[in-house]
């Protein structure tokens, strides 16, 4: 009979450390956290919820490709990076240009539409740091011999979920920004700030 899971100190130290590694390196500015929190500050964290759960949804779907060992057969297919490469590339410029663009909050009644729960899918899914770090934090945390170790599924759960935590906590971020930014000139620049913040870290993701 196993022994119940508080009697494994093991496998909790795995368990923190699975959990350390997905904060720092799943958790780092890139290219989906930093259009959650982009996003929340320019439209405000009701309508930007569905966006959210684009990356999220999609960010998930990044862990179980991973998981799967799919994303090494679709690294097998030359042609099919460059065509994700080109896809995401593209909406992140056409998001940039959206932040960059958003009126003030208090002014946004109809004025601006709300970047879509299939547009944060897409970026999550083309993302090329999502795949290296889900795949450093998954394949990273390992036990010693002959000691408890994580399952595949214990991992994916706690990365799900991970994956949840992590882009909440940048979308409230961006949404507490927002309160800050009632007046014109201020909400221009942080949202020129964002967009730009946006493209430099997809292009060190793509290029870096």
């Amino acid at each position: 009979m196993a022994e119940p899971l508080l009697s494994q100190p093991d496998l909790w130290r795995q368990l923190f450390a699975l959990v350390l590694a997905a904060t720092v390196v799943m958790g780092s500015p890139g290219p989906a956290t930093i259009s959650v929190t982009a996003v929340g500050a320019a439209f405000g964290l009701r309508r930007s919820l569905r966006y959210a759960c684009g990356i999220i949804l999609g960010t998930i779907a990044v862990l179980l490709v991973v998981a799967t060992g799919v994303a090494a057969m679709l690294a097998s297919m030359p042609r099919l990076a460059p065509l994700l490469a080109v896809g995401s590339a593209g909406y992140i410029l056409y998001l940039a240009f959206r932040i960059a663009t958003a009126p003030p909050l208090a002014t946004h009644a109809g004025q601006a539409a709300r970047p879509t729960f299939p547009g944060g899918f897409l970026l999550a899914v083309a993302n090329p740091k999502a795949y290296v770090a889900i795949a450093a934090v998954f394949a990273g945390v390992s036990s010693k011999q002959g000691a408890v170790e994580l399952g595949p599924w214990l991992k994916l759960a706690v990365l799900a979920l991970m994956i949840v935590a992590i882009h909440a906590v940048w979308l409230v971020a961006g949404a507490v920004f927002a309160r800050f930014l009632r007046q014109p000139v201020a909400s221009r620049i942080t949202n020129l700030i964002f967009a730009a913040t946006l493209m430099l870290t997809t292009a060190l993701a793509m290029f870096g």
